[in-house]
């Protein structure tokens, strides 16, 4: 694994992660989830050490909502700036997908495969359902959030959304929260209120109806869909969860959806069967 430096159109500079290099064909670029990267999850490494021995590139896209706050090179202005999920701005997502694509474009790889994993998958369906540049061949979406849902079922939710609001009116938009938004991450109230406000990202509605279904009807391409069978975002039915997202797509005939037992949305303790899951999509996908 290396660390790799890609630079978005804002000037920002994201560091992400790469297993193999360009002699290789193919490469899967994997969009993480919030607060989710190649430092504490395994579910990432493990894919990008079987994909590699299986001769297929690898890159994990660290949006800037992989991390809760750290040092980024802003070629805008010329300075290091602090940043993160703590103070996201999750508007800017179409934003960071493009530039790994256009990354791993330039490494001239031949196939491109884009992944994501939970709120990653949100991230890379808004993509291919807004892009034109028509750089990627294939897609995996993993554990993708109804976010409305997600919202509903996660604690703290609400009290960080008031909490935020009460801030914002009194002008401390950049104040972090007492305690971690969801029960998981730490945020601003400028954060709460950008991520709860993310209509960019919630672009699978089918269990809340709350939100909009274009992006997934604007995906030709054909796709995998990989779920956990007792992943807690899908209201109860991961499998007709998955089912109704793909119903939505262009190539929803000839797309694949893959349930592992016993796993969860965060597939704790099935890395290796999320990682194999992850190569047998793409070994459909003729890579």
């Amino acid at each position: 694994m290396q660390i790799i430096r890609v630079k978005t159109p804002r000037g920002l500079e994201l560091k992400g992660a790469m297993w193999g290099d360009n002699s290789m064909d193919s490469v899967v670029i994997m969009m993480s989830g919030i607060m989710s990267n190649v430092f504490q999850n395994d579910l990432l490494t493990a894919t990008g050490d079987l994909l590699e021995r299986e001769g297929i590139a690898y890159i994990v896209g660290h949006a800037m909502d992989a991390f809760s706050c750290i040092g980024y090179s802003d070629f805008s202005t010329g300075k290091q700036v602090y940043t993160g999920v703590v103070f996201d701005d999750f508007s800017l997502s179409y934003e960071d997908v493009a530039s790994y694509v256009r990354y791993a474009k330039s490494l001239g790889f031949k196939k491109i495969i884009l992944a994501g994993h939970s709120l990653g998958s949100n991230r890379i369906i808004h993509y291919l359902g807004t892009n034109k540049e028509n750089l990627v061949d294939n897609f995996i979406v993993s554990a993708p959030i109804d976010l409305e849902h997600w919202i509903k079922v996660m604690p703290n939710v609400e009290d960080a959304i008031n909490l935020a609001k009460n801030l914002m009116s009194n002008g401390k938009g950049e104040e972090i929260l007492p305690f971690l938004f969801g029960g998981f991450s730490p945020m601003s109230a400028n954060a709460v209120l950008s991520f709860i406000n993310a209509d960019n990202l919630k672009n699978c509605p089918v269990i809340s109806g709350k939100g909009e279904l274009e992006s997934l009807a604007h995906i030709a391409i054909q796709g995998s869909f990989i779920i956990g069978e007792k992943d807690s975002l899908t209201d109860n039915d991961p499998k007709g969860f998955m089912d109704r997202i793909n119903a939505h797509t262009k190539s929803k005939d000839s797309n694949t959806i893959l349930v592992i037992p016993e796993a969860s949305h965060i597939f704790y303790n099935k890395h290796k069967e999320y990682a194999e899951a992850v190569l047998e999509c793409v070994r459909r996908f003729g890579a």
